[in-house]
């Protein structure tokens, strides 16, 4: 089944609930005051819409990318009960033509919270491209899953190879300044997908000027 398929198979099951909730993920959110220091942020494989909503709430001028209509239409109905705006776009952040050259340095910020469907080539692809829509001097902020979320199974992909080490976004970001870079464990209650005792990893790296 290819990622369209699959997600919009997964949040048309959620029905009228949020497959992860209206809340923003909590790494993000905890980052409110450095977020306000950009004006544009670009949230990718944004899902139903409550992290680029909430980026809309700190006063940013967000667009969100997400694979399935599904999932934006849940979102843009979000945005409007929040009585924010949020430019939505359906889009593969994998596919080759990904991202369009409207994006390119376009964003003070590029949110990926549990993007890890992609494998060790794919999240090559994923984060070149990120890299690409970024601004100079702008920043990247990731949120994952360490391999030790297998153990924990609250969430997440069951592929070893997609999960994030230091070591590894270390090396993806070697030619960025890393600002945050931390492994570590929380219980986290986002919706149903993402519940219970977890193993994540958060990074914040900024784009040479």
């Amino acid at each position: 089944m290819d990622q369209n398929a699959l997600w919009t198979e997964r949040f048309r099951a959620a029905g009228e609930d949020y497959l992860f909730g209206i809340t923003p993920n909590r790494f993000l959110a905890h980052r409110a005051e450095r977020l306000r220091e950009g004006r544009t942020a670009l949230s990718v494989a944004d899902g139903e819409g409550r992290n680029s909503v909430w980026l809309a709430e700190q006063g940013l001028d967000v667009t969100a990318v997400e694979i399935t209509e599904v999932a934006v239409e849940k979102a843009r109905k979000l945005a409007a009960g929040r009585n924010v705006a949020v430019k939505f776009e359906v889009g593969d952040m994998l596919a080759l033509d990904w991202p369009p050259v409207r994006h390119h340095n376009a964003y003070d910020w590029v949110i990926g919270i549990f993007i890890q469907f992609a494998g060790p080539a794919e999240r090559l692809h994923q984060m070149t491209a990120l890299k690409w829509v970024t601004r100079p001097g702008g920043r990247i902020l990731l949120q994952g899953y360490t391999p030790k979320q297998l153990d924990y199974k609250t969430g997440g992909p069951s592929a070893l190879e997609n999960l994030y080490t230091p070591g590894i976004l270390s090396q993806l970001f070697a030619d960025w300044e890393i600002e945050e870079l931390v492994a570590y464990e929380d219980v986290i209650e986002e919706g149903i997908g993402h519940r219970g005792r977890s193993a994540l990893i958060g990074m914040v790296a900024r784009k040479p000027e």
